[in-house]
């Protein structure tokens, strides 16, 4: 049987649906692991999402991730992030993007490095470095997995030092829509702009923002952000979201909760305020950029539906 570590993973799950001359009959579903509780589990496939009562389930068990995707999905979901995340101060080198923010977050402070840089990996990581000093910030490069191994191989050897791994994690927005409305909950509502405790709850996290930070998250047409007051208008809950591409990608960001509203479900009753949000203006799918350290979130937002679709490496270049 499954267990709740196996919660966020792909599994397979045979599951007794009948009788027939005294042999059972069964029927095999196969997908990402979203819930489990001592009476059911709950698993999103291709179709939508399924729950099966554990006395119907005759064997189950986790299975290796779905193949890699093309290279071309690892590209057009990292420029929907970019366009979600737009750094003030940009240049390009070949297709990589080069991206400057007062080094307000990882993302908008970094080199892309995705396509072709128009030159040979040495000289590109030159260009990058030479780019960021000029800026006055430390050479950061984001090499999305496993599409950009040459370039991680090439920083290696340079001496270029990892942050954490982070996971790119996407769902359908049908399994987040399909899990009940909280009506025990405040409501989740949505703002064309951020309060000014929106603000202060982000820089809790986040740290002082600059005008660059204010800029990003402004700076999208199709954005919302998230606000889950109590009955005393305390903010309990934040998040943003944004859509972008030609896949029209919904992008949860900076989802938080105030401490003493943890473990209330308030991060899922948000996530699927957005979704909500996002499906009525043509969005089917979602995605979020998560560390793989913490565990209390991937396995969150495995619960949701959410499963790897690739991860990165952010790269540090070697203090001169």
């Amino acid at each position: 049987m499954l267990r709740q570590q196996d919660v966020g993973h792909r599994v397979v799950v045979r599951r007794i649906v009948g009788v027939s001359n005294d042999r059972p009959l069964f029927t095999d579903a196969l997908g990402e692991l979203v819930d489990l509780t001592e009476t059911d589990l709950t698993i999103a496939t291709d179709k939508g999402t399924l729950r099966v009562p554990l006395r119907e389930v005759h064997r189950a068990k986790r299975v290796p991730p779905a193949s890699r995707p093309h290279a071309a999905a690892v590209i057009a979901l990292e420029l929907a992030a970019d366009q979600a995340w737009p750094a003030p101060v940009r240049a390009k080198l070949g297709n990589w993007l080069l991206r400057a923010a007062d080094n307000w977050t990882g993302r908008a402070n970094s080199a892309l490095a995705v396509g072709d840089p128009d030159r040979p990996l040495d000289a590109a990581i030159d260009a990058v470095e030479r780019w960021y000093h000029d800026h006055g910030q430390r050479p950061l490069i984001n090499a999305p997995m496993p599409l950009a191994a040459p370039v991680n191989a090439t920083l290696d050897a340079r001496g270029w030092s990892a942050r954490p791994l982070t996971l790119v994690q996407t769902s359908p927005l049908a399994p987040i829509l399909a899990a009940p409305a909280r009506t025990d909950l405040p409501p989740v509502d949505l703002a064309d702009s951020p309060g000014d405790d929106w603000y202060a709850m982000v820089a809790e996290h986040k740290g002082t923002l600059p005008a660059s930070a204010i800029r990003i998250l402004n700076g999208v047409p199709e954005k919302v952000f998230a606000h889950v007051r109590d009955a005393d208008g305390d903010l309990l809950a934040v998040a943003r979201g944004a859509i972008t591409g030609p896949d029209r990608w919904l992008g949860v960001a900076l989802l938080q909760t105030a401490p003493a509203a943890r473990r209330r479900g308030l991060g899922r009753h948000v996530v699927r305020g957005l979704a909500q949000w996002a499906a009525q203006h043509g969005s089917s799918r979602a995605y979020l950029q998560v560390e793989e350290r913490n565990t209390a979130a991937v396995a969150l937002y495995g619960r949701m539906g959410f499963s790897t679709h690739h991860t990165y490496l952010t790269r540090e270049a070697p203090i001169s």
